[in-house]
């Protein structure tokens, strides 16, 4: 049946990768295989190969940059899909609006607001994924979020249809969106951004960028923060107050640079990594009575 998929993919000029290590698609960079991984070239390929595999009863897994994923040592038994930079088109669509494709870095994205003297998104600079994973799961940081900039997204839903979502109806809210509700994959987005100057963008990319390397253990594999902030609380105090910065399992440990961030230190497991994850949420929880949820998504067998 794969094998079926893998051609069709290829015949649109998907590129194919059996038992493709997802440790190489990953930020954690840890993790098994996934027994196939697709890389469509274009949103009209990427509708066709979803719509392939559902006509197989294959619901793919759909990944951006992996740079919110960790995936189990056993890997991953099914279709990935991987939206990359064969994917990763912007353009303006007047002087404050931007038209991108869910592949593209949000680095890059930056990049091209700061070029036309935009402002809105100086808060993403700096954080590792794509246009469609921000969208997905509403990303921020230092203030500023998605739900901030966002006009609209179009996607393909779980029958390979193209559909459009605006403003309110993308329910976004922290780190969730119509997105992580309905099942379908994001495709590209139209932001609204302001006129600004290039010297106050610039600025303030810079500022959040130097705060990221200052306060974060960017030298490590990791998946950013680990836990979600929980109301009233942040979730690296919580884990700091519980004894627990620099706690290790195996090559995992709870960063002694940002308590909040679960780094891959030592050629960690997977198994390293849910463990210690684990571990945290029990002495959190008996040291605190709150119980941290995960930002990260664990996905495998």
């Amino acid at each position: 049946m794969y094998k079926e998929i893998a051609l069709f993919a290829e015949k649109l000029g998907a590129t194919v990768e059996f038992n493709a290590p997802m440790k190489k698609y990953t930020s954690f960079k840890c993790g098994g295989n996934a027994s196939l991984l697709i890389t469509p070239t274009s949103s009209d390929s990427l509708q066709k190969i979803i719509s392939y595999c559902y006509t197989k009863n294959i619901k793919p897994l759909i990944i951006g940059n992996g740079s919110n994923l960790l995936v189990t040592d056993n890997g991953i038994n099914n279709i990935v899909i991987k939206i990359g930079s064969k994917m990763s088109q912007i353009e303006l669509i007047d002087e404050t609006t931007i038209f991108c494709e869910a592949g593209a870095s949000l680095k890059s994205l930056c990049m091209f607001a700061l070029e036309n003297s935009l402002s809105g998104l100086e808060f993403a600079y700096g954080i590792p994924g794509t246009l469609g994973g921000a969208v997905y799961m509403n990303a921020g940081a230092y203030g500023g979020e998605m739900k901030d900039v966002l006009f609209s997204c179009k996607h393909i839903d779980e029958n390979g249809n193209v559909g459009e979502i605006e403003q309110n109806e993308l329910n976004l809210r922290y780190r969730g969106s119509a997105y992580t509700d309905n099942g379908c994959t994001v495709v590209s987005a139209i932001m609204k951004l302001k006129k600004a100057e290039k010297t106050d963008i610039k600025g303030a990319m810079d500022d959040k960028l130097q705060r990221r390397k200052d306060k974060q253990p960017l030298e490590y594999p990791s998946a950013g923060s680990t836990f979600k902030r929980p109301e009233g609380y942040f979730a690296g105090a919580l884990i700091e107050e519980s004894g627990l910065k620099g706690y290790t399992v195996g090559g995992a440990q709870v960063s002694e640079k940002h308590a909040g961030f679960v780094i891959n230190k030592n050629n960690a497991t997977a198994t390293d990594i849910i463990t210690l994850i684990k571990d945290v949420q029990k002495i959190v929880f008996e040291n605190s009575g709150i119980m941290l949820e995960t930002e990260v998504k664990i996905i495998g067998d």
